[in-house]
């Protein structure tokens, strides 16, 4: 059987699509330099680039190679391909990004929320965030936003659990931006976000040791999210309390103090303070040696990364304990550390804008 040969239209695309991501890798390029970098033929870049600049998406920079030899005019993609709205909702605020298709930060804008947090106070932040950037940064195609709170998978709103320390209610992003941004707005919280920064490893856990308690499990490169979305809540996680009973995790931080007054929220400068306390770090990596040990059983990783504010602080006190249990992993301390959560969701930003981008046929 002869096998069917792909038809001009799928060509034509698919050479679009390579001299486009030659300009997303090296932003800007004479036509033999793509010719060269993709291995198609000089003739078949020409018309490539003929088309795309007829459509919009690509530019003469006005530019010319110099030298001997036949003189060569730059291309680089069109300035008008839309920007993606990068969103942090966390303890310091509503935190806005534009971002370019090269992952450059066009215009940035935060909102304090203070404490307590309610859900219109959050959407009203989202609202002038947003339209802040996008009146600084030109048309905004897509969002993706990171926050320090449960997200239901099937309709990307933030919910509240019991013990959730942020939002004190439930809100949806998409909805309040949907004014704004022009194309999909994808929901995730922060921890799992933070986590797709670390993927050193096919199948690991992070564990997020702040305000709040979280955790993502990664399995086979992929963040596993559960059947609604609430993957990696582990503040109920039963563990060794401070009296050697079990209790859950989030009731450990009660017994030793180091609570928000009226809040179930951790506070961290007390934590760092009672741990100079053996006892109290002894207590304290005991309890997160059981929660390690809970993951360890179940998900089987090939190591764990201690993330969040404090997670660090105690890496030394749990790996000690943690290597003396039956079954152990490495624990490490996180590779990104300056806003992880939103770097991780600008990196993801910025691949739907380049996909986005490759997408569109002249």
């Amino acid at each position: 059987m002869t096998p069917a040969k792909p038809s001009l239209d799928l060509l034509r695309s698919l050479t679009d699509e390579h001299v486009l991501r030659a300009l997303l890798a090296e932003r800007q390029l004479t036509r033999a330099q793509i010719a060269a970098r993709t291995g198609i033929s000089k003739p078949a870049v020409g018309d490539s680039v003929a088309r795309l600049a007829e459509a919009g998406l690509l530019r003469d920079t006005g530019e010319r190679t110099t030298g001997r030899g036949r003189v060569g005019t730059y291309y680089a993609l069109a300035d008008d391909l839309g920007t993606a709205l990068v969103v942090s909702i966390g303890h310091d605020g509503a935190v806005a990004e534009a971002v370019d298709v090269f992952g450059e930060v066009l215009a940035r804008h935060v909102e304090n929320l203070g404490r307590p947090v309610r859900p219109r106070k959050v959407a009203r932040a989202l609202r002038k965030a947003a339209a802040r950037v996008a009146a600084d940064a030109g048309p905004l195609r897509l969002a993706v936003v990171s926050a320090a709170d449960p997200v239901d998978r099937a309709t990307g709103k933030l919910v509240h659990l019991p013990d959730s320390p942020f939002l004190l209610g439930e809100l949806s992003p998409a909805d309040v931006l949907a004014p704004t941004v022009a194309g999909p707005v994808t929901v995730d919280n922060d921890v799992n976000w933070a986590a797709r920064t670390e993927q050193a490893a096919g199948d690991f856990a992070y564990l997020f040791l702040g305000e709040g308690l979280g955790c993502a499990v990664v399995a086979d490169g992929e963040v596993r999210r559960g059947h609604a979305g609430l993957a990696g809540e582990i503040a109920h996680v039963l563990t060794r309390g401070a009296d050697g009973q079990a209790t859950t995790f989030i009731d450990v931080f009660a017994d030793l103090g180091v609570r928000q007054p009226d809040s179930t929220t951790i506070d961290v400068a007390a934590l760092r303070t009672a741990i100079k306390s053996d006892d109290v770090l002894d207590t304290l990596a005991e309890a997160i040696c059981g929660v390690l040990l809970a993951l360890v059983t179940v998900s089987d990783p090939e190591l764990i990364v201690l993330g969040g504010p404090w997670g660090p602080d105690v890496l030394d006190a749990v790996s000690d304990r943690f290597a003396q249990l039956p079954r152990h992993v490495p624990l490490r301390a996180p590779r990104a550390t300056d806003s992880p959560a939103l770097t991780g969701a600008r990196d993801e930003a910025v691949r739907a804008l380049r996909s986005a981008v490759l997408t569109v046929s002249p």
